[in-house]
């Protein structure tokens, strides 16, 4: 089932990761996908602050994962733009049988080694505060 929902600003992105966040699982696995700049780190901000996360939530680009324990679910978030090496080699799929959420940035560029189970949403840029986001 495909869903679009169109965001005029930053408070819907993050409204609709907080919306997204209230049906959460454990072992969850969110893809997000999209040009640089069209909301998925400020998705990922919308979804921690929903969990209760207080830490500064930036996109872990050079780090690759940034774990995040202190909401009530363990969040794990991943940027995988950068990599270059096997994903293999640094654990990825480890975290997707932990109790936690993982949410992944550039996840087409790993689709590989995506569970089959997961939520994927694809963010295109409208104009400068509009854009579609198909879930």
């Amino acid at each position: 089932m495909e869903y679009k929902y169109t965001s005029r600003s930053i408070d819907d992105t993050m409204e609709l990761a907080q919306n997204i966040e209230s049906e959460k699982l454990p072992q969850m696995v969110i893809c997000l996908n999209g040009e640089l700049g069209s909301g998925k780190t400020v998705f990922v901000k919308g979804f921690a602050q929903a969990l209760g996360i207080n830490e500064n939530i930036t996109s872990p680009t050079f780090n690759i994962i940034k774990e995040y324990s202190d909401g009530e679910a363990p969040l794990y978030h991943m940027d995988v733009y950068r990599l270059s090496d096997s994903v293999e080699n640094i654990g990825i799929k480890d975290y997707f049988n932990k109790d936690g959420i993982s949410i992944i940035e550039w996840a087409d560029l790993i689709e590989d080694e995506l569970p089959e189970k997961r939520m994927e949403l694809y963010f295109k840029v409208i104009d400068e505060d509009t854009r579609i986001i198909t879930i």
